[in-house]
């Protein structure tokens, strides 16, 4: 039997779409977090709290109906309601653990976000219980924006009242596509029909805001079924449309069958097609009176519509990470949980730390990550830079931004250097010429 190629991550994106990822998440990369400053998480909780710094609370719900073939979170569709609330006990030890520590006691966050895996599948009993206690331990009513992720499928009128009643203002239908032959081939749980019904009752409750997720370039995705998409997009008009380019992350199912057929390029649209569909998407949807927002939004009213988790993120919010696998940032130190659910419970439950890595950063690092992460708003704020950090952006960059600009994909304004719509499709692959040259390579 032939040995499968060994497949690197495509960072140029130009041609055929390769595994790996190249979406940017987070700098610098994961592959210099480590063991030896989880200790430094330990420490942060335990010095005085800062006089200014927003907060922001994460809660990882890892529980799926499914798992989609091109899902790389850490989800678990097999896990009994006895199981899960074990889980949710767990998380809530964790969360007064920090809420008790001199860094963070008296503070209240100004973002709560519930993602998976799928937050939408826990019960309502469940859900009330949790938030219930959660708010009891860290306050939730300076709390600008909650949001909460859902599977269409798991919702019922029902429940989509008692997720507002938690308090939640914006509301994620991860929808993907609205052709069931695709959903099903994907590996989604759900089916068009209760995307429909699942945006009606969510419409009529009122929430403050609606997003929907679609992925371009899904398997078997074509011109002709894209168009529609975007058509019953419109159609429901919701607050806030999100859409992201496939891609095939070393974990997921579609990865593993490329890999056992030997094969170099995965089994979806190439990278121009991803983008000239992103592209068609978000010139529809600004004649209908959208705004692009970021290299994935487009928002209907962004004077009204804000997306706080990212924002706050993106400039240096401190954000508590609950449950398996979750990310966390904290005084400049990243950090991520546990990966595995029985561990990750049983460390709680024993009084162990829950930690699996960490990552202590310096203040050129938080720089960079700071305008790596705004540049995929499609511009960045020289002004902005210059206060926080004492850094001319253009001085620094001259020669990277030159070459942008020669390119045709920047341009200068007056404290503002903004990207092109060609640029900011495939922004995450010019990320890199940002990178600090120790973190290139294993970037």
């Amino acid at each position: 039997m032939s040995k499968a190629p060994r497949i690197k991550a495509d960072r140029e994106t130009k041609d055929e779409t390769k595994a790996g990822n190249y979406f940017v998440s987070n700098y610098p990369p994961f592959a210099f977090w480590n063991d030896s400053d989880i200790q430094c998480v330990e420490s942060m909780v335990n010095s005085p709290k800062p006089s200014e710094r927003p907060l922001g609370l994460y809660y990882h719900v890892p529980f799926c109906r499914k798992r989609c073939h091109f899902c790389y979170f850490r989800v678990y569709t097999d896990k009994s309601t006895k199981e899960i609330r074990r889980y949710l006990a767990a998380t809530l030890k964790e969360l007064q653990a920090y809420a008790d520590s001199p860094y963070l006691q008296g503070r209240k966050p100004e973002f709560v976000y519930f993602g998976g895996g799928t937050p939408s599948s826990l019960s309502v009993k469940d859900l009330i219980s949790l938030t219930d206690e959660m708010k009891r331990i860290l306050p939730w009513e300076k709390a600008e924006e909650v949001t909460f992720e859902c599977e269409p499928g798991t919702l019922t009128e029902k429940k989509l009242e008692a997720i507002k009643n938690l308090g939640v203002t914006r509301l994620s239908l991860g929808i993907e596509n609205f052709k069931d032959h695709i959903l099903e081939i994907n590996g989604r749980a759900h089916r068009s029909e209760e995307v429909f019904k699942a945006y009606e009752f969510a419409r009529g409750l009122g929430f403050d805001n609606i997003n929907v997720d679609l992925i371009a370039g899904m398997l078997e995705e074509t011109d002709e079924n894209w168009s529609d998409c975007i058509d019953r997009v419109i159609d429901l008009s919701p607050d806030c449309v999100t859409i992201y380019q496939m891609e095939v992350p070393f974990n997921t199912g579609i990865y593993k069958t490329m890999k056992e057929q030997g094969s170099l390029t995965a089994p979806i649209a190439d990278w121009q097609t991803k983008r000239r569909w992103v592209n068609e998407a978000f010139e529809r949807l600004e004649s209908e009176g959208y705004s692009v927002t970021s290299a994935y939004t487009a928002v209907k009213n962004p004077e009204e519509t804000k997306f706080v988790y990212r924002d706050s993120l993106w400039t240096g919010a401190d954000m508590v990470a609950l449950g398996v696998a979750s990310f966390g940032h904290l005084g400049g130190i990243h950090y991520q949980n546990l990966t595995h659910l029985d561990q990750y419970c049983e460390s709680i439950e024993t009084g162990k730390p829950v930690v699996r890595r960490a990552l202590l950063t310096n203040e050129e690092e938080l720089f960079v990550r700071e305008i790596i992460l705004q540049w995929k708003l499609g511009r960045v704020y020289p002004s902005y830079f210059q206060e926080k950090f004492g850094i001319d952006v253009q001085e620094r960059y001259a020669e990277v931004f030159e070459a942008w600009e020669r390119a045709g994909d920047l341009e200068k304004r007056e404290d503002e250097l903004r990207l092109s719509r060609d640029a900011l499709l495939r922004v995450d692959s010019m990320l890199y010429d940002l990178f600090l040259p120790r973190h290139k390579d294993s970037a």
